[in-house]
């Protein structure tokens, strides 16, 4: 497939490693090799994060949703508010970045960006924010809702929320702290001021009560692959974390989220697209065949087959586990939560003609991101491929099964691409935004010079207190 006209030859691609629990795969905890009560062991995670550093990766993340998701009876669905883990994360690493998701949809920006910031002084300049929308009624009920938000109005809060955390983090100058003892001046009360955001869904008067942090704002990150999703992306997102099925499709999404960035303009450049992939790898593809083979064998059809009609917005009696799906299901444009994932799910079944057991094993490893069972070399194969095709500007790793999965992923995948000269074998900066290869964004209200650089003068800046 042709490589993207302007796109760089062979920089180095970038690699995160998505946390969860036991592991991606519906079955893992199941194993004897997994911690059955994974989600709430900050050893398990902090030896995550380790194995992750050691193999010079990017970043790690951790999903979070404000919701308990499926049946807690069976599977691990406990989970950790992922900002309090990180922090935990930060203290045993020194160099891995540490992403976390927080929704627009249940939070407020002035705790959220206060939160980020704090991440990002805690872990020197580490912090990322993966940006969702959350669907769902189960969630909208646990914050006094009836129902979900439209979907469009769920991205029109979000981007205005975007923006007043930007301003918070931007209402300290950089040099606003001179910590003069003999003087008395712990900060130019000058070079701290307010926002006064109005908006549509927000008034906030700021300033932050945190000077400004490391990188200045946490890397953003975004999951959406709606139209919404995209648009929000190509506007704000510095690292996009996609699900793609087939090499074709992820480079249709690669060149379209970055001909959406030029349109806002950006710099493609400025914007990583890194689908997710969940390799299962074997010393041998009969080995790693099994241990799949293995794990959908470990689920439970009757309990997926619900939780996959809950999906397609059906009843589970008309998903025959042996049948292909119906014909006569929604179409995304009928439903208002997670588009994207919907439309993946359907496009799968019907390209592939799964039965409703095929597809439920196949959403057992990944909930519709690519899964890959092979050796590490086949494994490498297919990352360099999907990287030379112009469909990645690297890949979000989901291990089956954690911790071994990881670990194979470091210690036999990562040192073949050092070899192919395609991956870091030292980090060279300290900062997330320093291994993304991304400058830290300059204040929107300050310079260095001394000046308010804002469009409203006008505005009052902070008494001295």
């Amino acid at each position: 497939m042709p490589r993207t006209p302007d796109r760089p030859a062979r920089k180095p691609l970038h690699l995160n490693a998505f946390l969860m629990s036991a592991g991606h795969h519906e079955a893992a905890w199941r194993l004897p090799e997994s911690p059955a009560r994974g989600g709430t062991d900050i050893a398990h995670y902090q030896n995550l994060a380790r194995i992750a550093e050691r193999g010079k990766l990017d970043s790690v993340f951790l999903a979070d949703s404000p919701v308990l998701h499926g049946d807690p009876g069976r599977r691990p669905s406990s989970k950790l508010e992922p900002t309090v883990l990180l922090t935990a994360l930060a203290a045993v690493t020194s160099h891995v970045g540490l992403i976390a998701t927080a929704s627009t949809s249940y939070n407020e920006p002035f705790n959220l960006a206060r939160r980020f910031a704090s991440l990002d002084h805690v872990s020197g300049g580490r912090a990322g924010w993966n940006i969702v929308t959350t669907a769902g009624a189960e969630a909208a009920r646990n914050f006094g809702l009836d129902d979900t938000p439209l979907h469009h109005a769920r991205y029109e809060r979000a981007a205005e929320f975007v923006e007043v955390a930007a301003k918070l983090w931007d209402s300290w100058a950089d040099d606003a702290v001179v910590a003069d003892k003999e003087r008395g001046v712990h900060a130019l009360s000058e070079r701290v001021r307010r926002i006064e955001h109005r908006g549509a869904h927000f008034r906030v008067d700021g300033p932050l009560n945190v000077e400004r942090s490391p990188q200045g704002h946490p890397l953003l990150v975004q999951a959406g692959s709606s139209e919404d999703g995209k648009d929000f992306a190509a506007r704000y997102a510095e690292a996009v974390f996609t699900a793609q099925q087939t090499l074709e499709d992820g480079i249709a999404f690669y060149q379209d989220v970055k001909r959406r960035a030029v349109a806002f303009g950006r710099d493609p450049e400025g914007i990583k697209i890194l689908p997710g992939i969940v390799p299962v790898i074997g010393d041998t593809e009969a080995e790693a065949r099994e241990l799949d083979a293995e794990l959908d064998r470990l689920i439970s059809p009757e309990y997926a087959r619900r939780q996959l009609a809950t999906t397609l917005r059906i009843a589970p009696e008309d998903l025959d586990l042996d049948r292909e799906l119906p014909e006569d299901i929604p179409t995304e444009d009928e439903i208002e939560g997670a588009k994207s994932r919907f439309t993946l799910i359907v496009d799968l079944a019907r390209r592939e003609h799964l039965t409703v057991r095929q597809l439920i094993g196949r959403l057992g490893g990944g909930r519709g991101h690519r899964t890959f069972a092979g050796t590490a070399v086949q494994v490498a194969d297919t990352i360099e491929h999907w990287y030379d095709s112009g469909a990645a500007d690297g890949f979000n790793i989901m291990p089956a099964v954690l911790p071994s999965g990881l670990e194979r992923f470091v210690d036999q995948v990562v040192p073949i691409l050092q070899e192919r000269g395609l991956f870091r074998t030292e980090y060279t900066g300290t900062t997330l935004r320093e291994h993304y290869g991304l400058p830290r964004p300059a204040s929107q209200f300050f310079d260095l010079s001394g000046q308010d650089t804002a469009a409203e003068r006008s505005a009052a800046l902070v008494d001295a207190r």
